[in-house]
């Protein structure tokens, strides 16, 4: 299910040139601030959110002004709903029969594979962390059948490659108490 809107990801190695930068994107482009904050290691992480031109519009000049601190950067040209709802939340799933969660090396390209892992199979997002106190990192979590599951992991990396990746798992019969970790 797609939300219809696009979503713009930038990460910065710092606070000062991200909120500069979140600055001209407000200025260049009718877009809405989804979530602009400092995280860990003194990084800044800006999720905006709008029509597809406007947000690759004010993206383009986030990234120019903030130059060489980019550390990522992305557009979900149509965001699915489930990963835009579990953005920084933990969304219950009513049953969990198998769960994958990837692990990636910075905060925000676990939205955009989030959102991939979602779009290519039937899965529900349980999280997507955007670096909220691990370090920096980011993970999301899907849950559904085992085969789903698998199948939406591999689509999750796939999308933002190998190298971005810190760890990935499929549970395929998680226990019951993993509902309450997830």
């Amino acid at each position: 299910m797609q939300a219809n809107i696009a979503v713009g990801l930038m990460e910065t190695s710092s606070i000062a040139r991200g909120i500069e930068a979140l600055d001209s994107m407000c200025k260049a482009a009718g877009i809405k601030p989804e979530v602009h904050q400092a995280i860990s290691k003194g990084k800044y992480i800006i999720v905006i959110s709008g029509p597809v031109g406007e947000v690759e519009s004010a993206l383009a000049y986030g990234i120019e002004t903030a130059g060489n601190t980019v550390v990522s950067q992305h557009i979900i040209r149509n965001i699915h709903a489930g990963a835009l709802a579990a953005l920084n939340k933990k969304v219950k799933a009513a049953k969990i029969e198998a769960v994958g969660i990837v692990e990636t090396k910075e905060a925000l390209p676990a939205l955009f594979a989030a959102d991939a892992a979602a779009k290519a199979a039937f899965v529900h997002v349980a999280e997507v962390n955007t670096g909220r106190g691990i370090g920096g990192k980011g993970y999301f979590t899907v849950v559904g059948e085992p085969g789903a599951v698998r199948t939406a992991v591999t689509a999750g990396v796939k999308a933002i490659g190998e190298d971005a990746v810190v760890s990935r798992i499929v549970i395929p019969n998680a226990h019951e108490h993993i509902a309450d970790v997830i």
